[in-house]
C-alpha cells in the first residue's frame, strides 16, 4: 500500500485532478455499459436495480431516479412490455400502483451484473500487483467520495 503524504496539492492541481478523475470515472462507466452487450437501456437497468429491494410506486421511482413522473411511467411501461416488471394494486391503498420485479427482470439484472463484473475483472487482472494494490486503496476513497 502507498504511504500517506503530508504534502497537499495546490488548488490548481486539485482542480486538474478532479477533472481527470471525473473523466476517467465517466469513461469506465460508459465502457462497462457498452461492453456488456445488454439490451436494457441504462435508465431501465437503474429502475430494475431500485426494485431489487422490493416494490415501489412509480412516484417513488421517479423521485429516487430524479426524473419526471411521466418519464418514469414510460420507463415502467417499457419494462412491463418486456416482462421485466409487473404492476400491482397497492394492498394498503387501492389508489396506488406498485411496480415489482418479475423473475425475468431479476434474472436479467443478475446477468447484466455478471457481464459487467466479468469485463471489469478482466481489466483489473491485466494490471500489475502494485497497480491492483493502488486500486484497493482508491476504491475506498472513491466510496467515500460517492457517499457524500
Amino acid at each position: 500500500m502507498t504511504q500517506t503524504t503530508t504534502r497537499t496539492l495546490t488548488p490548481k492541481r486539485v482542480s486538474a485532478l478532479s477533472e481527470d478523475l471525473r473523466l476517467a470515472c465517466m469513461r469506465i462507466s460508459r465502457r462497462i455499459r457498452f461492453e456488456s452487450a445488454d439490451e436494457i437501456a441504462p435508465h431501465q437497468l437503474s429502475v430494475l436495480a431500485r426494485l431489487e429491494g422490493g416494490p415501489l410506486t412509480p412516484r417513488e421511482l421517479a423521485d429516487v431516479e430524479r426524473v419526471s413522473a411521466p418519464s418514469m411511467t414510460r420507463t415502467v411501461g417499457c419494462l412491463v412490455d418486456e416482462g421485466l416488471v409487473e404492476r400491482h394494486d397497492d394492498p394498503s391503498d387501492g389508489r396506488r400502483v406498485l411496480v415489482e420485479l418479475t423473475a425475468a427482470g431479476r434474472t436479467s439484472l443478475q446477468q447484466i451484473r455478471r457481464q459487467r463484473g466479468r469485463w471489469m475483472s478482466e481489466r483489473v487482472q491485466e494490471l500489475t500487483a502494485d497497480e491492483q494494490a493502488t486500486l484497493v486503496e482508491a476504491t475506498e476513497i472513491l466510496r467515500r467520495i460517492a457517499a457524500r
